[in-house]
């Protein structure tokens, strides 16, 4: 299927041609309007989730095109935020009034999932609709099976919770307190769901407040001019920068851990870039069909994470509308990146961080100076039930995300401990700010050493948090999360990262419990206590490469152990202080330990992957020889074997990394 009839942007009226200083002075006053939407949501949400920037806002045209997005709007957000305006003219064309706010949360038509509820306001000027202004907040709770609504064992949308189609929640002025209390009524936590409700409503003013501004200053023509030539300019900058760049066609692919419906065995996202010289072409024909669980992506989505990836490659441009003119999506029904109702697709953004990575590694090749290894993944921790510090037992509700490393880059190192792909503008969570809201203690937050992927240039480190529950009553965990098993990777010669996941430790006992990558709805009580890491960026680059001062100071800071030093880089250090953290290379046994490296690595990577797994079951080896070494996925917490997904781990790892060393 090619992109769907919403998805391709309706070109703008022809209009006279702005003078260059109006111009510039109307597209940056757009994007002003946008961030001061933000700043109105950051002033007056209820929830600690919006607080901490899970939220975007845009700037419609009055055809639903995207004029302007915020300086920190969410990129898994933002490449949607047209498509649900158009939904919203498709139902109530001919009937909007001025002061009506609109709602909608359905990925169906173009959102992202269930729990990034849009409200839109239709701007008036003369009688006339002339733009919108949108604004999406992801709320804490839709309902469904689970606290927080994301059920991974969900199939379909029934168990994910409340899907709002278009409908009007202000009508011309006038709150519509019936149909928000019914939509407040179906979830964990009604009294956020109301005030965040409000804020959005009221950032939507703000935004209708700036146009009118600016109506008043320069005149209707010339603000809808605006509109107009904003997105020309950005379309003919597009091209412009297209046109210098080679024409063909690459393809790659990328996995998701598994199909939690069945067996054992990664699930590929295939994908094809053509450049043709005027258009950006995306084909995920071959990608796998939609899997038994919440992670699948509608086509928004989709279309949302190849906006952003590709966007990386063309950072000094605004975004909007003429940015999407250039880009064509391919994506065939029913498969992981364009389910149809009623398929469960809550999990998109897992879809998405691979569609992201994928595509950033097809631009690496065409743009090598921006070149990226593969970045950590999102991952959600959720946890829900009675509070049992208040008498009254207050429902409470515990969403947090962490930071990670980013893929090491062409001359780089890896960002270190960034905010994920889905969006750079979420803000890493205060543990006081928790505790306060929720009966949960943080007993460790802190680097991840050698959590970073080696290579010639490192990938970013990772982190890790350990939280204990307190004054709990019937209170279940949630985690939403992947590569568990298609481990963030390395490439031209770097090595992976280390995989994501949770161990939970009950009360009273020492030894934990490791429950992966991805689970819904376990019981846990006062005391239980569970930590979970973030991985480190992939590697970039022949890792024996990596200069050994380099290395040196990695492991004075915190990045990397003496252990891995010598196991992953070939890098001997003599300790001289401890205390002060002082080593010097030991050059001889460098020079040893490297060409030790050197002339057993390609043996390694293809060594009997049974005789790898049974001497992690004796601990002869550990996690990352098991990755690093070996190219081995197994059961983390067994040890496994698990054939399938290594086979196909291997195979990627071959040509990403085995590839590129020297014989």
């Amino acid at each position: 299927m090619k992109t769907s009839e919403y998805a391709t942007p309706t070109a703008a009226p022809a209009a006279g041609q702005l003078d260059p200083v109006t111009f510039e002075v109307l597209k940056n006053a757009f994007i002003t309007s946008v961030n001061q939407m933000s700043e109105q949501i950051l002033r007056t949400c209820y929830s600690f989730v919006i607080y901490n920037r899970d939220f975007s806002n845009g700037l419609n045209d009055a055809n639903g095109d995207s004029v302007a997005q915020g300086t920190k709007d969410l990129a898994g957000h933002v490449g949607t935020l047209h498509l649900t305006c158009k939904d919203v003219i498709r139902v109530f064309k001919g009937r909007m009034e001025d002061g009506d706010v609109y709602a909608i949360n359905d990925p169906y038509a173009g959102g992202t999932h269930f729990p990034d509820v849009r409200l839109i306001r239709p701007i008036f000027v003369d009688g006339e609709v002339i733009a919108f202004a949108q604004s999406n907040g992801h709320w804490t709770d839709m309902g469904g099976s689970v606290p927080g609504s994301f059920d991974v064992k969900a199939r379909d949308m029934f168990r994910e919770g409340m899907r709002i189609t278009p409908v009007r929640v202000w009508h011309a002025g006038r709150f519509c307190d019936d149909v928000a209390n019914l939509i407040a009524a179906q979830t964990r936590d009604p009294v956020s769901i109301i005030g965040d409700m409000q804020s959005q409503a009221e950032a939507t003013r703000i935004g209708e407040r700036e146009i009118h501004r600016l109506v008043k200053k320069y005149g209707k023509d010339t603000v809808l001019a605006g509109f107009a030539q904003v997105q020309d300019y950005v379309e003919r900058a597009t091209l412009q920068q297209l046109s210098a760049l080679p024409k063909g066609t690459w393809e790659t692919v990328d996995f998701m851990d598994r199909d939690h419906g069945k067996g054992e065995g990664l699930i590929p996202i295939k994908v094809k870039l053509t450049l043709t010289g005027d258009k950006i072409i995306y084909d995920f024909t071959g990608s796998h069909p939609c899997v038994a669980s919440l992670y699948n992506s509608a086509f928004g989505g989709t279309f949302s994470a190849c906006v952003a990836a590709t966007k990386y490659f063309f950072p000094e441009l605004p975004l909007n509308s003429g940015f999407y003119r250039v880009i064509e999506v391919i994506a065939p029904e029913d498969t992981v990146v364009n389910a149809k109702w009623p398929v469960a697709v809550t999990g998109f953004v897992m879809p998405f961080d691979k569609i992201v990575n994928a595509v950033a590694g097809m631009w690496s090749e065409i743009v090598p100076e921006r070149a990226m290894a593969c970045t950590f993944h999102n991952e959600y921790m959720l946890a829900g039930g009675e509070d049992a510090r208040h008498g009254d037992r207050q429902i409470f509700m515990y969403y947090d995300w962490l930071p990670g490393g980013w893929g090491a880059r062409n001359g780089k190192d890896g960002a270190n401990l960034t905010s994920i792909l889905f969006g750079t503008g979420l803000q890493s969570q205060p543990a006081e700010g928790q505790e306060r809201a929720s009966p949960i203690l943080t007993t460790e937050y802190q680097v991840l050493v050698d959590s970073a992927g080696p290579g010639k240039w490192r990938g970013g480190v990772g982190v890790v948090k350990s939280t204990e529950l307190l004054d709990v009553e019937n209170t279940v965990i949630s985690y939403f999360c992947d590569r568990e098993r298609s481990v963030v990777y390395g490439i031209q010669g770097g090595l992976p990262a280390c995989p994501h996941g949770i161990t939970l430790t009950r009360a009273g006992e020492t030894e934990g419990s490791w429950l992966g990558a991805a689970f819904s709805d376990v019981p846990v009580s006062r005391g239980d206590a569970f930590s979970r890491p973030t991985a480190g960026g992939g590697g970039f680059g022949d890792v024996l490469e990596r200069d050994a001062q380099a290395v040196l100071e990695d492991v004075a800071d915190g990045y990397v152990s003496l252990r891995r030093a010598e196991r992953d880089y070939g890098v001997v250090l003599k300790v001289v202080d401890q205390d002060l953290e002082e080593y010097e290379i030991d050059e001889a046994a460098t020079r040893k330990a490297r060409d030790y490296i050197r002339q057993n690595r390609v043996a390694w990577a293809r060594e009997n992957p049974e005789t790898v797994a049974e001497n992690f079951r004796k601990g002869e080896i550990d996690v990352l020889d098991v990755l690093r070494r070996h190219a081995v996925i197994l059961e983390w917490g067994t040890g496994e074997l698990l054939e399938k997904s290594t086979q196909q781990f291997r195979e990627m790892f071959e040509k990403r990394t085995v590839a590129f060393w020297d014989a």
